[in-house]
């Protein structure tokens, strides 16, 4: 798809940002984070009309709040059917579905990635452990990082484990993503 096209930029950008928001709830959920956060208070408020209608139609199966996910995936397919009938790209069904699974592969590693490298970052110039920020990141990359921690000590005080997880991580997404 051409980017020089403007408004294949615009609608790119915009629903990037929000199947982002979308997807980040999702996972925010899967990982027990504190919703009374600042910052889970926004990504609710921005995603809860949507998220609203498809919880009447959709439920959740166990802990797993399906119509999130289910949303995430139909916001994908709508921003890729537009793109393609912009650009002039023929598609067929069978290429869109394997293009929204990438796209939510890719942009689930990149949420993790991203985080974890705020987390370091932030760890350099020693933030409030309690800060808002602070506390979302930790909660998102704890999973990633406990294994990590668990088997890798530190050396002469410094914490590996968001290093190893960065490249561990990274790794992964390219291998998945190259079955495509």
């Amino acid at each position: 798809m051409s980017q020089e096209n403007p408004f294949i930029f615009l609608i790119d950008t915009l629903f990037s940002i929000y199947i982002a928001i979308m997807l980040l709830r999702f996972l925010l959920q899967q990982v027990g984070a504190d919703f009374y956060n600042p910052i889970s208070q926004f990504v609710v408020k921005a995603t809860q009309p949507l998220v609203t209608v498809a919880r009447r139609f959709i439920p959740s199966i166990k802990k797993v709040d399906t119509a999130t996910l289910v949303l995430v995936v139909v916001l994908i397919l709508v921003k890729l059917t537009i793109l393609f009938a912009i650009a002039g790209v023929q598609f067929n069904g069978q290429l869109l579905l394997i293009q929204s699974l990438y796209d939510l592969i890719s942009l689930t590693f990149d949420i993790f990635i991203v985080a974890l490298f705020i987390q370091a970052i932030l760890s350099w110039i020693n933030p409030d452990p309690y800060h808002p920020v602070n506390r979302l990141l930790s909660s998102l990359t704890f999973p990633i990082l406990r294994p990590i921690q668990k088997n890798v000590p530190p050396i002469g005080g410094i914490d590996l484990s968001v290093l190893i997880a960065l490249i561990a991580l990274m790794f992964i997404k390219k291998l998945v993503l190259s079955l495509f």
